[in-house]
């Protein structure tokens, strides 16, 4: 993080309230803009910041770096910027299991691990019927300890978030059992399938589709009431321009998305009511890739950008399972 100053000269905070950069677009986004709330750059000097997740018991912010092959550590008591875990394996998406522990998409292993108590490092999938999966990208943990993650090639077209590599597998949406451990296909035919959550109620899985013809699109999937199956595949989005990524849900059910491709207009995060309506958007001078809430009460929105983390508070907090 040293050459943190130089990538951090064209960042200007808001010096006045509200801040400009976070815009209402329907009058249902007033409830959750904190007017005295501005958007603060945590660090900089990253190449590509993905996969943050927030370890409340430890108040602190994990973020993969995964060109860098690092993931970096963000305490928020300090603001002290360390190395968690290099070499990271090119890690991805990162999430939480229901006990604490952290689950981790590696691109470079092709696999999903997670970390124990104790610092090792558990294998929970590389393969599915005999073939190497791809390059597990996003994860998250329902309710009933399942977890939950997409598979593109993304991590296998190249030797920069990867290694390069030909596809044994399609890309596909997998559950892995809390209890047996067993992995199941639960969504095939999804065009680069991307970030991923749940509703609050885990009624509703919607999953990104980031090679979506002609656009990018935010699918939903009704989930059984078994809770291991998907049903009514659907367009809840169409991205239009926009180029959403990862995202998480709020206890109301609105998805906050990452968003942009290096266009002023579209760089940040947008976020969406239940009902699949664009209802506030928030800029920054970066495309975001993935985010997740944090903080003391879960009311801190974290957002990984390009080469930098940035945070805002928010008048809501995050869904469990995130």
């Amino acid at each position: 993080m040293s050459d943190a100053a130089s990538h951090s000269a064209d960042w200007r905070p808001a010096t006045y309230y509200p801040d400009p950069a976070i815009h209402a677009l329907d009058p249902r986004f007033e409830k959750y803009w904190l007017k005295l709330s501005a958007v603060e750059r945590l660090t900089t000097g990253l190449r590509w910041a993905e996969g943050p997740v927030w370890f409340g018991d430890g108040r602190y912010l994990l973020c993969s770096d995964i060109p860098n092959q690092r993931i970096i550590k963000w305490e928020e008591e300090t603001g002290a910027v360390s190395i968690f875990r290099k070499p990271s394996n090119f890690a991805n998406g990162n999430t939480r299991d229901r006990q604490g522990r952290l689950v981790t998409c590696e691109h470079g292993g092709r696999r999903v691990t997670r970390t124990e108590y104790d610092g090792s490092i558990t294998v929970l999938i590389d393969s599915f019927d005999g073939k190497r999966l791809n390059s597990p990208n996003d994860v998250v943990v329902k309710s009933d300890g399942s977890i939950w993650f997409t598979d593109p090639v993304f991590g296998l077209l190249g030797n920069y978030e990867g290694y390069k590599a030909e596809p044994e597998i399609d890309a596909n949406v997998y559950r892995i059992d809390g209890q047996t451990g067993k992995a199941t296909i639960v969504a095939e035919g999804v065009l680069g399938p991307n970030g991923l959550a749940f509703s609050p109620d885990e009624k509703i899985l919607y999953i990104i589709e980031s090679r979506g013809v002609p656009n990018r699109k935010i699918l939903a999937y009704d989930v059984s009431p078994s809770g291991d199956k998907l049903s009514d595949k659907r367009v809840f989005v169409d991205a239009g321009p926009g180029t959403p990524d990862g995202f998480r849900i709020d206890i109301d059910g609105n998805l906050w998305c990452g968003w942009g491709m290096g266009d002023p207009e579209l760089d940040g995060v947008v976020v969406f009511a239940p009902d699949g309506v664009m209802i506030g958007r928030i800029a920054l001078p970066e495309r975001c890739a993935n985010l997740c809430f944090g903080g003391l009460k879960r009311n801190r929105l974290f957002m990984a950008a390009s080469q930098s983390i940035y945070a805002l508070y928010v008048n809501t907090q995050g869904a469990p399972g995130g």
